[in-house]
């Protein structure tokens, strides 16, 4: 089992030096002390940073040969960074020894999540104001680099992390580089650091070549393939297309790198455990969902709007998987925060490919994000309002549930069977569809009331036909990207009222 996890660990921190620059160490660290058991110990962690090092070797190298082919290198505006950094490292290498068992710093996993999210945010990095390549350094660009080199330098010999990353930061924050060229920078000069950082370890520490040279062997290989192939990805493709992959893998590191680190903490936490039992329990319900998704529009000829409602299913129902598995209202709620927080992005980054359009049926550009990311949101709301104020988490599943089965039926049988049409501000509807929506809504809120929210039969179809008949309502009268916020809350301020 550690071998497997010595190959995930080189693979991410492969990917990570080959497209912004990250050093290995982020990454291998906290895999290798917190999953492998034969890192534990007093010198388990410095170990860890040796190896992580003797991995940033040949893997910076190789990216560098890839960037510098593409001319993405500026020494000029980097080689006082490069002599700062490379005095320094001896000397925290060896601090760090003295010091003993050296975990990595937290700074250093939440600096790499805020620049994932950063990317995602905003992924091309091109700046009107950016440096030309070989321009010269002012004076104040000569004292950002004596301070940052000097600290950075020292950062990294003592934790063996936090180089490539700070290194990013300084050369496109305030020294003007565009992403590319910061990337290939700054692993021209991880690959002097890492050398001199990974020999004063081993020369410190003898032992970790004769009791871990194969582990540091394995690494070195995976990490350098993974950071070639991921390098020639990043010089192959545009500014915008490299800063959301970036954004991606910086931010997946990020989160899981923090987990790790933190892991210990997080259990004892109620909520925090709560909310990844949650979320655990609704990702092994998406994924073969998806799956079976995929399965469906590429190999039926199903029609696009049966096959958008599918997807529709797919959504609606995640809400009533975390309302099942969730233990509090709080585990729900940052469950469907965190989707929106990962969905939007992670559809961003596909959105421009071929098969996107294909796999699913916009009404126009953008709309499928916006809507999951609405979505969550609106499953967020719900559950703090009917769970979290009202405690009746049967009134929020069967909001939800009543809006997704009405608005499948609308179309169901509106677009195939809608002769009677209902011309609106929005949109042009049918009567055929808005009475399926009704029945179909209305049939969902009472066997959710009636068998899972304990009202008996009456009051379930007393709460349940002023609801849906006002979610039908609602749908008639909501702009179409809308009705995936509006037709839910009117459903369940009616619920609420009709249940007091």
């Amino acid at each position: 089992m550690e071998w497997m996890w010595y190959i995930i660990a080189a693979l991410g921190a492969g990917i990570g030096t080959g497209l912004a620059g990250l050093s290995a160490a982020t990454v291998m660290v906290p895999i290798l002390i917190v999953l492998c058991p034969s890192f534990a110990g007093e010198t388990g962690a410095y170990q860890a940073t040796a190896i992580a090092l003797a991995s940033d070797i040949l893997g910076s190298a190789v990216t560098t040969h890839t960037y510098a082919k593409h001319k993405n290198i500026d020494l000029k505006r980097g080689w006082i960074m490069l002599v700062c950094i490379l005095g320094m490292c001896t000397v925290g290498s060896y601090v760090a020894f003295l010091v003993g068992n050296v975990v990595l710093g937290s700074f250093t996993l939440f600096l790499t999540f805020a620049i994932g999210i950063r990317f995602l945010l905003k992924p091309d990095t091109s700046r009107k104001d950016a440096a030309g390549r070989g321009e010269k350094l002012d004076r104040k660009g000569v004292a950002i680099s004596l301070f940052f080199g000097l600290t950075i330098g020292f950062g990294t010999g003592f934790v063996g992390t936090g180089g490539g990353m700070m290194m990013l930061v300084v050369f496109t924050a305030f020294l003007g580089m565009e992403l590319k060229t910061a990337v290939g920078t700054s692993t021209f000069i991880m690959t002097f650091t890492a050398l001199i950082a990974s020999v004063s370890h081993i020369l410190i520490h003898p032992a970790i070549l004769l009791e871990k040279w194969d582990v540091m062997l394995l690494c070195i290989a995976v990490a350098t393939a993974a950071s070639l192939f991921s390098a020639k990805f990043a010089n192959l493709v545009n500014n915008r297309t490299v800063g959301l992959v970036t954004g991606v893998v910086l931010t997946v590191l990020g989160g899981s790198m923090l987990f790790l680190n933190f892991r210990s903490q997080i259990s004892g936490i109620p909520q925090a455990a709560q909310t990844l039992t949650c979320l655990g329990s609704l990702i092994r319900y998406i994924i073969p969902c998806v799956l079976v998704l995929l399965l469906i529009r590429f190999l039926t000829k199903i029609p696009s709007y049966v096959f958008r409602k599918l997807l529709h299913i797919v959504a609606f129902t995640c809400f009533a998987v975390m309302i099942l598995t969730a233990e509090s209202w709080q585990a729900a709620a940052l469950t469907s925060l965190i989707m929106a927080a990962a969905i939007y992005p992670l559809l961003a980054l596909v959105e421009n490919e071929k098969w996107y359009g294909r796999f699913f049926v916009e009404k126009s550009p953008g709309e499928i994000k916006r809507s999951l990311l609405m979505l969550f949101f609106v499953f967020a709301a719900v559950i703090a309002v009917a769970w979290g104020i009202f405690g009746n988490p049967h009134i929020a599943a069967a909001s939800i549930l009543m809006w997704g089965m009405g608005d499948a039926s609308a179309a169901l049988v509106g677009i195939p069977y809608g002769k009677h049409k209902i011309r609106t501000r929005y949109a042009v509807k049918s009567w055929e569809g808005t009475l399926a929506m009704f029945a179909a809504a209305f049939l969902a809120g009472t066997i959710v009331l009636r068998f899972f929210g304990g009202l008996n039969i009456g009051h379930a179809v007393f709460a349940a036909f002023p609801a849906a008949a006002a979610g039908a309502a609602t749908e008639l009268f909501s702009p179409s990207e809308w009705d995936t916020v509006t037709v839910p809350v009117v459903i369940l301020i009616a619920l609420m009222i009709a249940t007091i």
